[in-house]
């Protein structure tokens, strides 16, 4: 449940950042960075410890992540130094970031972080903020709403420096015409498909064949694999219990009342004049002398409050809503605030309050009064709680006493399993890279090729998959990798080396062509010298259709010619064909047929990627002023 309750801070956070950053908050949780590891660690960053058990948390989350999001991806990659290194280095940036909020007293404002919690979608009923759900969802979760709130906060505070910096950017008329004649560019070019050339001998030798499998005999072994028993334990193949009587339901609705109680709600929006931490009693006075002069304006008759947010409020999170909070329930805000919210009628508006923000000036739009949900309302979700947990401790109880006997005799499956009626599985064999189902997850994989489980032939660690569900593996059998035999291969090797030949004789026909050109042969002599004809494109874009992508792609890399001149190159399209280029002219967009809603998306794109480059730039600054060690050794 965590993970999802992450995840929807990366939309919010990829608007400001890309990149390496997008990987940063897309794939890291926060929980590493409020929990202290005691593992040996991975790298310091200015004194700070990113600890091993820290680094390991957060390697699984991005091997999960790539995965959901490419299924065919090669495991291998997910083990490899350099994703690793790419999962320490997003750590680093967040912890230099978390340095340099800690240095400046970087604070988050009630406002905002009420703002992104009533934007978590687990917390919400019929698309709105529901504070009953809110304590539900973080209690099934062990949580309360102080240590969410305070992990939420700790987590926004990485991201208001970053958005500070993604907020300034400013991309000029000038800058987003100039990328729209680069982006609307066309180009005028003649090409010539040249023949693939036959190339003798056409045969290969036995010889050639066998000297090409010993000096590539790596390319040509079978994958080491193995096969698996293995026990699979998830709290959904536990065995349903006994649905609870009407008595027990009532019990349970009466132990559990404070769960189904709707607190009064208040809609609330505000203007805040804020605060600078440890604020001196001279800008206290001039933060209020201000606030008074605000809530002048908004008590005048006919005032418009939502215009004067927009127009006075120091509060980013609310102020281009008209200073709107939405919904807020008893305990969502600093003490002060909620005295002046529930002393106020709907349609009325406080006098400044002092906060630790600042000074807040308070418009109540509408209440709703609490209430406690009737039995009958949530029955339905007790008998759902009372199953849910009820096989929660029939799995607690038959993982601990499965783990208990596998560390009494780690040499047998079979015997623990048995022993607690849980059945014993046998994959089919798969390699290093992986098989389909349970064993495309790489921890599954990582474990089956362990040294404890090929080496040792003992059962491996419990493969924690969820935090209710478990896998258990012991080796069943191994293939090991060994070569191909010489015959079921010769084809392929004969293959490869004529094609290789092939591609040898073409691009030595394609260089000595376009010397040609570049001498001056014109290109419909030389294509008619090789029986080809010349092809004419006019006004070519990148994506244009009916052409080869390859051609495409490099004719717009081609430097842009001289008035009057051509730029002549011969280009690759892969097996054996090549093509003879001469570019003409380079047209730019144009910029008067854009329409201006368009125009105006492509110059927020603009600010994105100009916002993108600033905060790399910023952590880059911050890596050089830091000092940061790190021990590959222990990744």
């Amino acid at each position: 449940m965590l993970t999802l309750l992450r995840d929807k801070l990366s939309g919010w956070f990829a608007k400001i950042l890309f990149g390496i950053l997008i990987f940063v908050f897309a794939f890291f949780g926060i929980e590493g960075y409020f929990v202290a590891s005691h593992a040996t660690w991975v790298a310091k960053v200015g004194g700070q410890q990113i600890g091993g058990q820290e680094f390991q948390d957060a390697l699984n989350r991005a091997r999960q992540q790539q995965l959901q999001n490419n299924p065919q991806l090669d495991p291998k990659f997910l083990d490899g130094n350099v994703f690793k290194q790419d999962v320490l280095e997003g750590l680093i940036q967040r912890q230099l970031l978390i340095n340099l909020g800690s240095k400046l007293g970087t604070a988050v404002p009630d406002s905002l972080l009420r703002r992104e919690i009533a934007q978590v979608p687990q917390f919400q009923v019929d698309g709105k903020f529901d504070p009953a759900t809110y304590t539900a969802v973080l209690a099934a979760n062990g949580l309360t709403p102080e240590r969410f709130q305070e992990m939420e906060r700790g987590d926004l505070s990485v991201q208001l420096l970053p958005q500070a910096l993604g907020d300034g950017s400013i991309v000029t008329q000038s800058e987003v015409d100039g990328y729209l004649r680069l982006i609307g560019q066309t180009r005028d070019f003649s090409y010539v498909d040249l023949p693939v050339p036959q190339v003798t001998p056409s045969t290969v030798s036995a010889a050639e064949i066998g000297a090409y499998y010993k000096a590539h005999a790596q390319e040509y072994m079978s994958p080491e694999q193995v096969a698996v028993q293995y026990v699979d334990l998830s709290v959904d193949n536990v065995p349903a219990p006994p649905a609870p009587s009407a008595a027990e339901l009532r019990a349970l609705y009466a132990k559990n009342q404070s769960r189904f109680i709707v607190p009064s709600q208040y809609e609330v929006s505000h203007i805040l004049i804020a605060l600078p931490k440890n604020a001196t009693p001279v800008q206290k006075a001039a933060a209020l002398a201000r606030a008074q002069k605000i809530d002048a304006l908004a008590h005048a008759p006919g005032a418009n409050f939502a215009a004067l947010a927009k127009q006075y409020s120091d509060d980013l999170g609310s102020r281009n809503q008209g200073g709107s909070l939405g919904w807020l329930g008893l305990g969502d805000t600093d003490p002060a605030f909620q005295a002046a919210m529930v002393a106020l009628k709907p349609g009325q508006i406080s006098a400044p309050v002092l906060t630790s923000d600042g000074y807040h000036i308070i418009e109540l739009q509408a209440e709703r009064a609490g209430a406690t949900k009737p039995f009958a309302e949530v029955k339905d979700a007790l008998t759902a709680d009372y199953i849910k947990q009820a096989r929660s401790k029939e799995y607690s109880h038959i993982a601990g006493k499965l783990i208990d006997a596998i560390d009494s005799n780690p040499g047998s499956l079979e015997e623990a399993a048995k022993a607690l009626n849980v059945p014993v599985q046998v994959s089919p064999l798969f390699a290093r890279s992986g098989g389909t189902g349970l064993f495309a997850d790489p921890k599954v994989t990582q474990a089956a090729f362990s040294g404890q489980v090929l080496k040792d032939n003992n059962t491996s660690d419990p493969i924690n998959l969820s935090p209710e569900h478990l896998v258990l593996l012991h080796l069943a059998r191994h293939v090991p990798a060994q070569p191909l035999p010489l015959a079921a291969v010769s084809a392929k090797i004969q293959a490869t080396i004529l094609a290789q030949r092939v591609d040898a004789a073409a691009g030595k026909q394609a260089d000595a062509l376009l010397a040609k050109l570049k001498a001056g042969t014109a290109l419909d002599i030389l294509a008619k010298s090789i029986g080809a004809s010349v092809q004419d494109i006019h006004a070519a874009t990148p994506g244009m259709p009916n052409l080869d992508p390859a051609l495409l792609t490099a004719v717009f890399k081609l430097a842009a010619p001289a008035p009057g001149k051509s730029v002549r190159s011969a280009v690759d399209l892969g097996h054996g064909s090549y093509a003879l280029v001469q570019l003409d002219a380079v047209h730019p967009g144009d910029v008067s047929k854009l329409p201006p809603e368009q125009r105006e998306f492509i110059a927020a794109q603009l600010r994105q990627m100009q916002s993108g480059a600033s905060v790399q730039a910023f952590l880059d600054a911050l890596r050089r002023a830091t000092k940061i060690e790190t021990a590959p050794d222990r990744m």
